[in-house]
């Protein structure tokens, strides 16, 4: 298991709202992003993978797992992520986990991410 260091960083924009978790100085390794206008919840990780389209982001929380499958972004640096509704069960699961959740994508070191109140804040900006 990969342990990250790092810390979560909050900010709002004119599309909504943004948490990015990650070392200071340095691409973030974990976003979420409210799409307020479109109500959707975006989740994106650090990383390319082959065949995006038929990989699995699995999200483990302190009362389940759950996975989604995730698209490249085409971003630079890459990143692949997920389009979610802001309902989405598994986002409070996150939320409320225990300390933290783990995020595995396949080919790529697993994310141990504290669950700071960013990650609240970003689903609850969503959900208003």
């Amino acid at each position: 298991m990969y342990a990250d260091k790092g810390e979560w960083v909050y900010r709002q924009d004119e599309r909504g709202s943004i948490a990015l978790f990650g070392e200071a100085g340095r691409d973030a390794l974990f976003m979420l992003r409210c799409d307020k206008p479109r109500r959707r919840i975006f989740m994106s990780r650090a990383g390319e993978v082959w065949n995006a389209d038929s990989v699995g982001m699995t999200i483990y929380t302190s009362s389940g797992r759950k996975t989604f499958t995730v698209r490249r972004t085409g971003a630079t640096p890459p990143y692949v992520a997920i389009e979610l509704d802001p309902k989405e069960p598994h986002l409070d699961a996150m939320a409320f986990s225990r300390g933290k959740f783990l995020a595995t994508l396949a080919g790529r070191p697993n994310l141990v991410i504290p669950n700071w109140a960013e990650v609240g804040r970003v689903v609850e900006d969503c959900r208003i």
